[in-house]
């Protein structure tokens, strides 16, 4: 090597660093080598490696090919590449942008013609071309080994492929058609040497394999899982069975020749598990067999690949039987008892597949992927295409384009869908050229990151002097943003473009609006979105968005984004109907219009709540206006006892009489409830199911013992301005679940009323107007009203029913100390003072302690007496018809089994163990779990079932507006139980079954604690 000046290498590192090279020392011993001799010289040819995606990487891809070649050959490319720029182009575009096709190259450097091939720009191979170049290349002479010489076939013809889409020669579609095609020969081929290696199996049946997928579409990635189904057909006098015997031999060994890596490497995998039964089913089918699977068990996802169904190779006729016999199952998918479910299923199982580290980098599954694209397009096609055979293409952008040209789709909106695709799959497909690996994510190592961004640069905006890189990210997430806004739009834009101007007992369109949809249009669209009643849907969106005023044009542009939150719901019909019926109450006031246009959390927030259930749409319906606070950060936070208290306790103070002061309090709770299952159903109370339980009892109990503390105060008030100052003390001691801080959406409020005598009053008139106190508070509370009523039950009293609504604090003493039950004692576990005179609720509490927590423990009559009680319940109360399995309150494992198994450990051990003094049965068990008397084991289980049982029965309130102990029978009740506790669309049986395996656990370890415990 002849020495070099200082001088020299500096101004020659100087342009090459102009050039763009990342490392110039490398680049310039790279051009000392002889095979590089001159080019150093040759601006034109130096620039051109500059220009390469990686200047670096495509100079030493050009060394190795040139010092694989011979002098003569090394000689010719050398004069090629400084006449020819297509040649040059292609060849330092290829380098510079797949570091595996430069590896090809060095291995096979006379594959370098290939470039030159295809080098006229009208010129498209296709299956046929593609065919005959891996025919030639397999059964020639110098082939040694078919199916290495297939590997090397299929890279030179990939090679070309790259090159021309590098070089812009071919768009986005031309591309990955050729690679669709390119794919098809192959198998063809590799079908083709099977055949040669088994002439048995080729002799005895008719073999077609169907692509699937991108491939069926021929839109194929440059590396991608090569989706097919394989179907056979007997030939003529062949046994059916040893046919499809034969078939399957010829179908897995060319599967082998495609997947196998040998030192030529691989080429793709072929996947064939979109066959019927998946995996688990037979490779090969006859073309019967798999007509009778799809008509009898296919399921809608099945349905939705079919779509893309395609002959790609092998026989050809049979092929087309295949194409056309399963053509008509698509398209009546749509049609199918569960289509929306599994559509939904489909999609969430795509999201949730998506590891947490690779969220933000996936182009394919990510919020505005590719996949986005796809199910949309495909869903319109599903639906639409039933009677539109024009949109009944496997390819995405041809269907995109024929939704828009049939007015399903608004031009602007499919061609800015069908630029941000485009970007997307180029992005792509730039992406697995560097390796040839299979990858949807965004490189994170900063070469790679330039490289990649050099090659998408005709399609990234900016200006030339931004980084490339952050130009890059920028477009990305721009078209990302405008991926997830299409998709929205391209659902629910075109229903308000149908109905909008028209009368609201005239739903058709007269051609007006961007996609034109008709009204029988319009309802399929709905009808496959999860609207229930499409026709009813309509009139709703025609009410909300029709006119010319500022509320109509204000809906206009937010009911596509409502719409799509209310067909993610469980029940769409309920949100979308409830948002009309806020909208009528509050549509004028300007708040409410600022806060859907401005607040975008709120107005998600909003449809979420009115699609959940009836309970919090029914509560907000009584008083609109308490929409404010979902714009609120802190609106959803619930508010602890004490502000409630005296927010209560001021309004009453401010009412007239005692049903005004009643009313008033009143208010406060439904606003409150509003507030706290509002939270409850967005997730909102805590990340933990548990805990948000916990919360929204707690929630619940402060909101009623404030109601009850205003309604006594009005009560009271009420009385003293008619008779003077009571001559009595009030006390109201919660019990049952009240007590416990456990209360539900759905439950009365069971309490216990104590009074005491002010010194100098009489024992009967302190009775009467204790009795007329209380008695006021209970009318009151469960008047009719527009506000929901609260049913104050004190039943739990001494002598039940039967005895004094209310008792002096000396006559409890006297009754509990001569005729209390051991019942009792363990109804008062429940028992604590929440309203009226604290005072007296303390002394209360000094009176029952001894009775609930005996010293002596509970006698072995009283356990006898409490087991028989508690199994008569079980088999006399269990109403008619219920299932025990799935009661939440007496059924198996249920609330009543969990609750009663730990107020027996109160009752036994409470004495002794300070923890156990407390009115809560989480608080409780876990406090007998740390002094030893529950395995922790057996409290996970029953702590588990109880939480269980009291978010299916919360559930039930929110979804149903009404209380109930068992899973709705209402399909669509069910699944809003089931979105509630976190399952998925299609996934209520799993809730079920989750229930009874809980309970069923739950249950064994009460029968050995509750009944066998000594």
């Amino acid at each position: 090597m002849e020495e070099r000046s200082g001088s020299r290498i500096s101004r020659l590192e100087t342009r090459l660093v102009r050039r763009g090279f990342s490392d110039p020392d490398q680049a310039v011993r790279l051009l000392d080598e002889p095979a590089l001799h001159g080019l150093a010289a040759d601006p034109v040819l130096l620039d051109a490696i500059g220009a390469a995606a990686d200047p670096d990487q495509a100079l030493l891809g050009l060394a190795r090919l040139l010092e694989a070649l011979d002098p003569h050959e090394r000689h010719t490319l050398r004069d090629t590449l400084t006449t020819s720029k297509p040649l040059r182009d292609r060849l330092l575009g290829v380098l510079g942008a797949s570091t595996a096709l430069a590896d090809h190259l060095a291995r096979h450097p006379r594959d370098w013609h290939a470039l030159v091939s295809f080098e006229l720009r009208d010129i498209h191979p296709g299956r046929g071309e593609f065919l005959g170049e891996l025919t030639r290349r397999v059964w020639s002479e110098e082939a040694a080994d078919r199916a290495d010489a297939l590997r090397a076939a299929y890279r030179r013809c990939l090679l070309a492929i790259a090159a021309r889409d590098l070089s812009g020669t071919t768009d986005l579609p031309q591309t990955a058609a050729e690679l669709a095609d390119l794919a098809g020969a192959t198998l063809q081929t590799a079908l083709d040497i099977a055949a040669e290696q088994d002439p048995d199996a080729a002799a005895a049946c008719r073999l077609a394999v169907i692509g699937m997928g991108k491939c069926g579409g021929r839109e194929l990635n440059y590396v991608s899982d090569v989706d097919v189904i394989f179907v056979a057909e007997a030939r003529e006098g062949a046994d059916e069975q040893r046919a499809v015997q034969a078939a399957t031999r010829l179908a897995a060994h060319a599967m082998r020749l495609c997947s196998d890596t040998t030192g030529e490497g691989t080429i793709w995998p072929v996947d064939a598990n979109l066959r019927p039964e998946g995996r688990n089913g037979p490779l090969v089918r006859t073309l019967a067999s798999h007509l009778a699977y799809y008509q009898r068990w296919a399921k809608t996802w099945e349905f939705q690949a079919l779509l893309k169904a395609r002959p790609i190779a092998g026989d050809p006729d049979l092929g087309r039987a295949y194409a056309e016999a399963v053509a008509p199952l698509v398209w009546q998918a749509a049609a199918r008892e569960n289509f929306v479910a599994d559509v939904q299923q489909m999609r969430r199982r795509v999201v949730d597949a998506i590891p947490a580290g690779e969220l933000d980098r996936q182009l394919k599954l990510g919020p505005g992927g590719l996949r986005d694209v796809e199910f949309a397009v495909q869903l319109l096609q599903l639906v639409h295409g039933r009677t539109d055979e024009a949109l009944r293409s496997g390819n995405t952008l041809e269907a995109l384009a024929a939704l828009s040209a049939g007015g399903y789709v608004g031009r602007a909106d499919a061609a800015a869908l069908d630029t941000a695709y485009r970007f997307l799959r180029t992005l792509e497909h730039r992406i697995q050229l560097q390796r040839l690996r299979r990858t949807h994510l965004m490189p994170t190592d900063p070469a790679d990151l330039r490289r990649l961004a050099r090659t998408m640069a005709p399609l990234i905006g900016g200006e030339t002097r931004d980084d490339p890189v952050a130009a890059l990210q920028r477009e990305w997430k721009r078209q990302a943003v405008e991926v997830r806004r299409l998709h929205e739009r391209l659902f629910y834009r075109p229903l308000l473009d149908a109905v909008a101007e028209l009368p609201v007992a005239e739903l058709r369109v007269t051609g007006s609006g961007a996609a034109g949809l008709s009204a029988e249009a319009a309802k399929q669209r709905l009808a496959a979105l999860g609207y229930a009643d499409p026709a009813a849907a309509l009139r709703h969106i025609s009410a909300l968005a029709s006119g010319v005023s500022r509320k109509a044009a204000i809906q206009r542009t937010l009911l596509p984004v409502l719409l799509g939150w209310f067909a993610d719901s469980a029940d769409p019909d309920a949100g979308l109907l409830n948002f009309r019926r806020v909208s009528d109450a509050l549509g004028r006031t300007p708040w409410y219009l600022r806060l859907l246009r401005d607040g975008g959390a709120a107005a998600e927030q909003l449809a979420r709540v009115l699609s959940a259930g009836r309970l919090a749409p029914d509560l907000l319906l009584r008083a609109p206006e308490a929409v404010a606070m979902l714009g609120d950060a802190g609106g959803l936070v619930p508010r602890g006892l004490a502000a409630l208290e005296a927010e209560v306790l001021a309004a009453v103070g401010r009412a007239g009489t005692p049903a005004a002061g009643v009313a008033a309090a009143r208010a406060v709770r439904r606003r409150e409830l509003f507030r706290t299952a509002a939270a409850d159903v967005l997730g909102r109370l805590d990340e933990d199911p548990a805990r948000a339980l916990d919360l929204a009892g707690e929630a619940l109990t402060s909101i009623t013992a404030a109601t009850l503390q205003g309604a006594l105060r009005a009560a009271s008030d009420g009385w003293a301005a008619r008779n003077g100052e009571p001559p009595t003390r009030i006390a109201i001691i919660a019990m049952g679940r009240f007590g416990g801080h456990e209360l539900g959406y759905g439950s009365d409020a069971d309490v216990l009323f104590v009074h005491e005598p002010l010194p100098g009053a009489s024992d009967e008139d302190a009775a009467r107007a204790a009795r007329e106190i209380v008695g006021e508070l209970r009318t009151l509370l469960s008047a009719p009203s527009v506000e929901p009523p609260l049913l104050v039950d004190a039943d739990l009293r001494p002598e039940g029913r039967n005895g004094p609504l209310v008792r002096t604090l000396s006559s409890y003493a006297a009754y509990y100390a001569r005729w209390s039950h051991a019942w009792e004692s363990q109804a008062l576990l429940r028992a604590e003072a929440m309203a009226g005179d604290p005072g007296l609720g303390g002394r209360f509490r000094e009176l029952i302690d001894p009775l609930r927590y005996p010293a002596a423990g509970v006698p072995d009559r009283d356990l006898l007496e409490i087991r028989r009680i508690k199994a008569r319940i079980e088999s006399e109360r269990l109403p008619r018809g219920a299932d025990p399995t799935t009661h939440t309150k007496i059924g198996r494992g249920g609330l009543a089994d969990v609750e009663w198994t730990v107020q027996l450990l109160q009752l036994r051990h409470g004495h002794q163990v300070p923890g156990l003094r407390t009115t809560r049965t989480r608080a409780a068990l876990a406090a007998a779990t740390e002094a030893g008397l529950v395995a922790p084991e057996d409290a996970r289980v029953l702590d588990a079932a109880w939480v269980l049982a009291s978010r299916v029965r919360a559930a039930v309130m929110l979804v149903r507006g009404r209380a109930g102990d068992s899973f709705p029978g209402d399909a669509r009740e069910l699944a809003g139980v089931a979105r509630y506790l976190g399952y998925g669309v299609g996934h209520s049986g799993e809730l079920v079954d989750e229930y009874r395996r809980t309970t069923r656990r739950a249950r064994r370890v009460v029968e050995r604690l509750f009944y066998d415990g000594g």
